[in-house]
């Protein structure tokens, strides 16, 4: 039982800290999310941990499933 008050203390600093990130990621205008590379409807999911999802280079030159078809009848 002695180490339930850090961990709720610590829980509650974690909290306040994901509040005012949210408060000020929300507080920025679309322009300036855009430089640091999120979205308005990044913003939740980055608070809560996440990572925005960004598509490599790599996935944009693969095959679509229409060229994939079109390979297979050839």
């Amino acid at each position: 039982m002695p180490s339930f008050f850090p961990s709720f203390l610590a829980s509650v600093q974690e909290w306040q800290a994901r509040r005012r990130a949210l408060s000020a990621l929300s507080a920025m205008d679309d322009r300036s999310l855009a430089d640091i590379g999120l979205s308005r409807g990044d913003i939740a999911f980055v608070v809560k941990g996440g990572a925005p999802y960004r598509p490599c280079a790599a996935s944009r030159t693969l095959a679509s499933p229409a060229n994939s078809l079109t390979s297979r009848a050839a």
